[in-house]
């Protein structure tokens, strides 16, 4: 069919009249709460002024327009994309009708729709149907706007009768597995995607898509009808589908576009749009994201039910029950199932019992639909007599003291909300979020986070990850006692006052009532008031000091203790960020441990012990070099005891063989290789000292992308630096090995170079988290406890420059660096520097260098 040209039609007017309408209602929708009236208005819109559009370009009448996606359930967002199908019929050649196609989508777009769009023929259609099940999804509830009601309707019927609901099904939930996956299984991520994330609008619609391909029903109504969900449910559903869409609308509606991700520089915007306000220590943000977790917890924990009653009326011969387990429950295809409805009103402990036979019974990998329903239905009973009951009591620290399976039944019974009612300050901190740039869970996730790093450590297949935990775990006696400290270590985090001291007293009064008494309790309760004490240790202070670990042992008192309490740092933060944990971390801590444990074990911190250890170890690696007798004496000779007792003795002999022979040498000497422990680059300068010296390399490193991890700074006695650098590049696809003859030369010309002055430090950006959640600026300066040394203690957000910008005010106020521990949580820096004092004791000195580095360190 021949079609001819059109003139390009005039649309000003259309134009205008769609932007004043959909204007309109978003005005109305700010001071409104009905989103569905919302969404189906702009989608009216939307519709009328397609067909505009469509007539304008004068598209046969063999054509149809359709609606598919989202849009094609008549609601829109309000800046979603608009997902539209040009639908051809099998005969019409698409080449006559192209130009015009074309020029209709691109009319579409001036119009300032978000066009999603496909040209297809019915047979088309059906094919990309049945080998994508996105397609298939698509045009699952696509809806004529306009165009050929015969066309459309001929493609309805096909695309009903080639539809499997079986495939569609198996399919629809393995694509929510990966989807899950993606946000890491879970709905507590502090930036969720409202739509895709577990518990999110897409797990909604992905019930309803396949219970209408199925033909069970288009709504919550018609499921309850037909007997998949409880009235009760679908009550649930339906108002927790309604926050989560107003919670995306008003959310575009904020950001101004299209934005499904709640993030944080958004959400106290949103939070006010619902009406939230501030109150004492909470954020409007705070209060509004602790909805949305309930919210996205109901909605998986409903979701799970409802999946499990299609799968069983869709595949109804593999629903029979497989065993019994006991009076209360049996298995149903690896499912725990209840033998009756009303089985844990009339047998509470029974409520318990579930938990620990999903743990005990091999081959159950989850609670049946029923079971969950019934867990739902039983929350009142779930009281304080409940809670008190000394069966409930037993089970619940049977449940904790099974061999395996116990982060799993804890993840479930937070998910089914049987933990936070049994622990009812536990359920205080489900959704509770936490704004120090340094957790990236929720508290409740953190805590079941920590437990299961705890656990890993004992189980054999991944004890490759952290052998010396897993040795130190093997050999720990009533290793349960370490999972109620780690139920227990943040669960006052949000009530105001130290966490660690309130969280103490929750845990003794759990011990109490649980008859745990005696040395297990005292531990327990230890545990938890001290859990931050070995990380403040190992990263703020020189555990090089012999002093140091003293007052450490002391603390810590016992073997027990000590192993318990370096466990539950290394799982704490571990289960923080997984940007905050790094190899660097851990040796500081497994240092301090093995000097701790050789302190209770009778070794007296002796120095000059430690000091005769290190080198002979570092002699015998030396001779495994074939270093000549005696060379490392030009060295060695040179340096203090602070030295060795600052290296381990595979870097007294590594550094010790790169400069026996250049003890006196004129021009500064550079070496690089790729770090023994971690993924970074370890750097040794060797040069004559000077003031502005620490401050060159700490450029050096900013101008070349190297993010300092540690730094260890020596000064020889014929006024040498000896500095070792831990760097690692902020490209994640680095290869060391291949950088490191690069550093060496740039850096030996860096140092070579005479007469130029620092440059200027760059103000790299914050990232976008720090902006949302500044730390105030923290300088402190003091001098050390024997007067010979000022430590310098530095808080602030990290950004690209920081150190540079720290080092260079050191230089410029004559300041020299003695040593250095640079320490990064996260978004959140806190450094400690060892100043020489020299200069330093003037009061008004130190106040001057201390206002120079506020300024410096400020954005």
């Amino acid at each position: 069919m021949s079609v001819p040209a059109v003139a390009v039609p005039d649309t000003s007017s259309l134009k205008t009249d769609y932007k004043a309408a959909k204007a309109q209602l978003l005005e109305r929708f700010r001071s409104a709460t009905n989103v569905d009236a919302l969404m189906r208005a702009l989608a009216r819109t939307t519709d009328e002024t397609l067909r505009r559009a469509w007539s304008l370009c004068e598209l046969p009448a063999s054509l149809a327009l359709v609606a598919v996606g989202g849009f094609g359930r008549g609601e829109l967002a309000p800046y979603s994309d608009v997902d539209i199908l040009v639908l051809l019929p099998d005969d019409e050649p698409l080449a006559t009708l192209e130009e015009r196609i074309e020029r209709f989508i691109g009319l579409a777009w001036d119009l300032g729709l978000e066009i999603g769009s496909s040209v297809r023929s019915v047979s088309q259609c059906l094919e990309e149907a049945a080998n994508d099940v996105t397609v298939r999804t698509s045009l699952l509830e696509a809806r004529r706007i306009t165009g050929s009601a015969t066309l459309f309707g001929d493609f309805a019927q096909r695309y009903r009768d080639a539809m499997d609901p079986r495939t569609f099904f198996q399919a629809k939930v393995l694509e929510m597995r990966q989807r899950h996956a993606r946000f890491q299984d879970t709905p507590y991520a502090l930036e969720p995607n409202v739509k895709e994330s577990p518990g999110g609008l897409r797990d909604l619609q992905l019930i309803l898509w396949i219970t209408q391909a199925a033909a069970f029903g288009n709504s919550w109504k018609e499921l309850d009808q037909r007997g998949l969900i409880t009235d009760r449910e679908a009550r649930e559903l339906r108002r927790n589908e309604a926050f989560l869409k107003t919670l995306r609308a008003r959310l575009h509606v904020v950001a101004g576009r299209r934005q499904d991700i709640l993030v944080f520089d958004l959400q106290t915007a949103v939070a006010e749009s619902f009406g939230y306000a501030a109150s004492g220590a909470r954020r409007a943000s705070e209060q509004l994201m602790r909805r949305y977790y309930w919210a996205a917890k109901a909605v998986t924990q409903l979701a799970s039910i409802l999946i499990q009653n299609i799968e069983a009326q869709l595949f109804p011969s593999t629903s029979g029950i497989t065993r019994t387990l006991s009076d209360h429950f049996v298995e149903k295809q690896g499912m725990l199932e209840i033998v009756s409805d009303d089985v844990f009103e009339r047998e509470p402990h029974a409520i318990l019992e579930a938990f620990l036979l999903y743990e005990q019974v091999p081959g159950v990998k989850g609670l049946s639909a029923r079971t969950m329903r019934a867990l739902y239905n039983a929350r009142d009973t779930m009281d304080r007599n409940w809670r008190r009951d000394p069966e409930n009591r037993r089970l619940f620290m049977e449940i904790l003291m099974q061999p395996a399976g116990i982060t799993h039944a804890l993840r479930l019974m937070n998910q089914t909300s049987v933990l936070g009612r049994y622990l009812l300050n536990f359920r205080r901190i489900v959704g509770q979020m936490q704004h120090d740039l340094y957790h990236v869970y929720t508290v409740d996730q953190h805590i079941l986070m920590v437990l299961r790093n705890i656990r890993r450590f004992a189980v054999a297949e991944h004890a490759h990850e952290y052998p010396f935990c897993s040795q130190l775990i093997a050999n720990f006696e009533r290793p349960w006692v370490l999972y109620v400290a780690a139920l227990f270590h943040d669960i006052a985090k949000g009530r105001g006052g130290d966490h660690s001291e309130l969280g103490m007293a929750d845990a003794r009064r759990f011990c109490r009532e649980h008859d745990i008494a005696g040395e297990d309790a005292d531990l327990i309760v230890w545990l938890v008031q001290q859990h931050l004490t070995m990380s403040q240790f190992a990263q703020k202070q020189d555990i090089t000091d012999p002093e140091v670990v003293k007052r450490f042992a002391d603390l810590v008192g016992t073997e027990r203790r000590l192993s318990a309490l370096y466990l539950l740092t290394v799982a704490d933060i571990r289960g923080t960020s997984p940007k905050v944990w790094n190899n660097w971390k851990g040796k500081l801590l497994e240092d301090l441990y093995r000097s701790t444990l050789a302190v209770l074990g009778g070794a007296k911190p002796d120095a000059h012990s430690e000091l005769k250890t290190r080198q002979e170890l570092a002699l015998a690696l030396l001779r495994l070099e074939t270093v000549p007798e005696n060379a490392h004496r030009a060295l060695w000779d040179k340096l203090d005891v602070g030295y060795f007792l600052r290296h381990d003795a595979a870097d007294i002999a590594w550094q010790t063989r790169v400069l026996y022979r250049h003890v006196e040498t004129p021009t500064p000497v550079v070496r690089a290789r790729p770090s023994p422990i971690g993924e970074a680059l370890q750097v040794l300068v060797y040069a004559k000292d000077r003031p502005d010296l620490f401050a060159t390399m700490c450029a050096y490193f900013d101008r070349s992308g190297l993010s300092v991890l540690d730094a260890r700074v020596s000064t020889t006695r014929h006024g040498y630096a000896l500095d070792n650098f831990i760097v690692a590049n902020t490209e994640d696809d680095v290869h060391y090995r291949d950088i490191a003859n690069l550093v060496e030369q740039e850096l030996v010309a860096r140092l070579s170079a005479t007469g130029n002055a620092l440059p200027e430090p760059s103000k790299g950006r914050l990232s976008r988290l720090s902006r949302t959640f500044p730390v105030t600026p923290r300088v402190d300066l003091r001098a050390d406890e024997r007067g010979q040394y000022y430590i310098l203690s530095v808080s602030a957000n990290d950004r690209p420059g920081l150190l540079y910008s720290i080092s260079r005010v050191l230089a410029e106020r004559q300041v020299g660096v003695h040593a250095a521990r640079i320490n990064t949580l996260g978004e959140r820096v806190e450094d400690v520097f060892l100043l020489d004092g020299s200069g330093l004791s003037d009061n008004r000195r130190q106040i001057d260098v201390e206002t120079e580095l506020l300024r410096a360190i400020a954005v």
